[in-house]
């Protein structure tokens, strides 16, 4: 077990080059598996969860070979049909491979997934829209199995506008028969980054980004290098990291307008940001200003935001107030910020946090990805030490975290376990 040692109090001041999406890199590597050939991506994360997903690749028979950011696939020799139990429950987002190998195979055995416990994350929709595909599915002891002869176009609305049961409509759509239109359908630029990878390799997929999707049956797919987009959420928790230390910074690589609600709202707490064509650069006030918050699906505010978020106005002057609105165990993190002096109250999906002049250091424990994150916030922001236990969630979403923030000026080391 790995912690993050953080001396607080230091400045952040510099310039970071912000990782791939890890919510892009994800679905784009269960891609590969369309392709009975090679696939080269590149700005592929080094973090734990692109890892366990290229594990996957290798167990049901891919090639797989890395060389920092990039990543090349050879899918022709797939000869498994299953995704392996243990590794399924290490991540929830090992789901969105059952839509890639149905595509190409039209069967596929998985158990149910694990990943943070942030909420109910049922993965109904998945079910219900492979049905509607023409897939049969039997439940059997913990186990999904999903076989068909052939997969038949369908039009699927979704009861909510689920991610990743976007992707998977669209991964297992591919060879389909026919059209297959997603009405409802999960609007985050991640999707749009699978639809245009897939869209590279020959797919004809049409209103990635909108919540009308259309995806056209084909034939096969062709060999392609495509370049994964760079991970809004870590630029998010950069600037919040930052902000929450008083100091500034310049991000590159970043799509501004992928974070144009985390900027909005760091402008309304006191934050000067100026927008260029791959960059963002921010300078924080001397005290930042409490905000109101609602977490929604994109465009709104992301709730994989929220958790850095709050941390950051932990320290704000006047009274802030979150509302939840996707998952219900988010809170979670709320809980070690109070030992750190944090003052927050809870009701239901609320949380209104009362802000105080300085955190004090603590040793906390990371909970999930964002919730540990937010205690980097926290550690970086607070009086004295702070050690942060449990970090194995934290290395699961973020890329040399340590290392980027130490180019900063912060005070951050990794401490092995006993």
């Amino acid at each position: 077990m790995q912690s993050y040692i953080i001396e607080g109090g230091k400045r952040l001041e510099g310039e970071i080059e912000v990782s791939g999406s890890k919510n892009a890199s994800l679905p784009i590597l269960a891609s590969t598996i369309l392709n009975p050939g090679t696939t080269k991506l590149y700005n592929v994360p080094e973090i734990r969860d692109t890892k366990i997903t290229q594990e996957i690749l290798k167990f049901l028979g891919c090639k797989v070979k890395k060389h920092k950011g990039k990543v090349e696939v050879n899918s022709k020799d797939v000869t498994k049909r299953e995704i392996p139990e243990h590794l399924m429950h290490q991540m929830r987002s090992t789901v969105i491979l059952a839509g890639a190998i149905l595509g190409r195979f039209k069967e596929v055995t998985f158990s149910y997934p694990g990943g943070c416990d942030i909420g109910a994350r049922p993965i109904d929709l998945h079910l219900k829209s492979f049905e509607k595909l023409g897939i049969n599915i039997i439940e059997n002891a913990g186990f999904i199995i999903c076989k068909c002869d052939k997969i038949i176009g369908a039009n699927i609305d979704l009861d909510f506008p689920s991610v990743g049961a976007t992707e998977n409509i669209i991964l297992a759509s591919v060879y389909a028969e026919g059209e297959t239109n997603i009405t409802n359908a999960a609007m985050e630029p991640e999707i749009l980054d699978l639809a245009n990878c897939l869209n590279k390799m020959g797919a004809k997929i049409e209103g990635a980004g909108t919540s009308n999707i259309k995806i056209t049956g084909i034939k096969k797919l062709k060999d392609i290098s495509y370049n994964i987009m760079p991970d809004r959420i870590e630029a998010g928790s950069f600037l919040c990291m930052v902000a929450a230390t008083g100091g500034k910074v310049k991000l590159n690589n970043v799509i501004t307008e992928n974070i144009s609600p985390v900027l909005t709202k760091l402008e309304e707490a006191g934050c000067r940001i100026e927008k260029e064509k791959n960059s963002i650069y921010l300078e924080a006030p001397k005290k930042l200003k409490a905000v109101d918050i609602k977490t929604m699906p994109y465009p709104g505010f992301p709730t994989d935001m929220q958790s850095v978020f709050a941390s950051m106005l932990t320290i704000a002057k006047g009274t802030s107030v979150i509302v939840e609105n996707i998952f219900e165990n988010r809170y979670k993190f709320l809980t070690e910020l109070r030992k750190m002096g944090a003052k927050i109250t809870i009701e239901g999906k609320t949380a209104i946090i009362k802000g105080i002049r300085k955190l004090t250091g603590a040793k906390v424990v990371s909970t999930d990805l964002r919730g540990g994150a937010a205690l980097v916030v926290a550690g970086l922001a607070a009086k004295g030490k702070t050690e942060i236990t449990n970090i194995e969630y934290i290395l699961r979403g973020y890329e040399g975290l340590d290392k980027k923030l130490r180019k900063l000026g912060a005070s951050i080391s990794i401490k092995e376990g006993e």
